[in-house]
């Protein structure tokens, strides 16, 4: 047998001090990133009147947010959460705050919309990366850092559901531009509130007294190499799959809300595989598990291609989140693992961005395909491109990430299992 349950569980995590209260205020700023996209788009779609419009600006801040991560999570590292990264989130809620107040009518200029969409974007604050450094920090035992990543995955997925739903609520009673005024208060309270943690008052940047001494950089691109290409192919393929549910459901005639129960049973499914993942002693080494996770993926979206009705499909789906956890899991903890002492949150983000710029290009390339092949080879391509993540990814499984300079002092041992952090949470 190849694993087993053991302790510690996740309750120990909070026994830590301060740790409750940290991971609480990360999360309170995290539920923004499932708000902004939501209440962005319905919001340049009200003021603007124009869906080509809001698809253009909701790009342009996308772009902004993913492609710039690592450069964001570099200045974490080297100047330290409380000098970088409340600034940061300053200067996002109140762009963000510009924005709600430029689109609260209808007829806001739509390249003013666009400009402060760029700048919101430029400036998004990397909480999930440097949450999960926090933990790297603070969580010396390897389990129960397996447990921290699992743990912080499986939140990470409820805000992504929660966010809309209270986009849906917000609207009810008020213009959507205050769903983006509230997405700006969360992030700036939760960043707050997270900066102000003992916890994180002694994150010191390491990375700074290192570079005054050698001058050294991040140099873990080979050991990065595993995570940051699985964590592509799971975006790619997760990018895909809304649209693949919404063809599906049109060809055989369903509501357009049934799209959102089976989306549903997608982070049902997810939640439950990240919480057995974090729970359970893996014997095999987080690099030879990876890749198994990366193919059942593709393995399971495969089999929805098959799926005859509704029911069938929706299982294939639930099927298919069960790994989505563990594989985005994993990539964060071989990225953590491979990072020397002040360069964790660059390791995460670097992941973090190939998941998010993964499913941006998987959703435009099945946008492509879908009308034009059958809706089975859409599905099947979906998770093809999963399985061949894994593939390209074995070659890195046998063997332990090489030695980064200067990581022998890294608090992090040999091996592992993740959490995901997703979108540019």
């Amino acid at each position: 047998m190849s694993a087993t349950l053991s302790r510690p569980s996740y309750a120990a995590l909070f026994r830590i001090p301060h740790t409750r209260r940290t991971f609480t205020a990360a999360l309170i700023g995290r539920l923004s990133y499932g708000i902004i996209s939501l209440a962005m788009m319905l919001t340049v779609t009200r003021a603007t009147g124009s869906y080509a419009v809001a698809g253009t600006v909701m790009a342009l801040f996308g772009a902004m947010s993913v492609f710039l991560s690592p450069a964001r999570a570099a200045l974490i590292d080297r100047y330290g959460p409380r000098r970088a990264l409340l600034p940061m989130a300053s200067l996002y809620a109140g762009l963000l705050t510009a924005f709600a107040a430029a689109a609260w009518r209808p007829g806001a200029p739509a390249a003013a919309l666009g400009a402060l969409a760029v700048a919101a974007g430029s400036c998004t604050p990397p909480l999930g990366p440097t949450m999960r450094a926090v933990w790297g920090e603070v969580v010396e035992d390897r389990l129960l850092l397996q447990r921290a990543y699992s743990l912080d995955g499986v939140a990470e997925e409820i805000l992504f559901v929660s966010g809309p739903l209270l986009v849906g609520a917000v609207v009810q009673f008020a213009p959507p531009a205050a769903g983006v005024a509230l997405s700006a208060l969360l992030v700036w309270a939760g960043t707050l509130a997270f900066v102000l943690s003992p916890v994180v008052a002694g994150v010191r940047p390491a990375a700074e007294k290192k570079r005054a001494r050698s001058g050294r950089r991040f140099r873990g691109g080979r050991a990065l190499a595993q995570p940051v290409v699985v964590a592509a192919g799971v975006g790619l393929s997760l990018g895909s799959l809304d649209l693949l549910v919404m063809a599906f459901a049109q060809q055989r005639h369903h509501g357009d809300d049934v799209v959102a129960w089976v989306l549903a049973a997608l982070s049902v499914g997810s939640a439950l595989g990240g919480l057995l993942n974090g729970a359970v002693n893996w014997r095999r080494p987080a690099r030879v598990r990876l890749p198994l996770q990366a193919g059942g993926l593709g393995l399971a979206l495969l089999a929805a291609g098959l799926a005859p009705g509704l029911g069938t499909l929706t299982v294939a789906v639930a099927c298919a989140g069960f790994f989505v956890a563990p594989a985005l899991t994993t990539s964060y903890l071989i990225a953590d693992e491979a990072a020397p002492p002040g360069f964790r949150t660059q390791a995460g983000a670097w992941v973090n961005t190939a998941v998010n710029a993964g499913s941006s290009g998987g959703a435009a390339g099945v946008g492509l395909l879908v009308g034009h092949v059958s809706l089975g080879l859409c599905f099947a391509a979906s998770g093809a491109v999963a399985v061949a993540a894994g593939l390209i990814s074995v070659r890195g499984a046998g063997t332990s990430p090489r030695p980064v300079e200067g990581a022998e002092n890294c608090a992090i041992s040999h091996e592992q299992p993740t959490a995901p952090e997703q979108p540019a949470v």
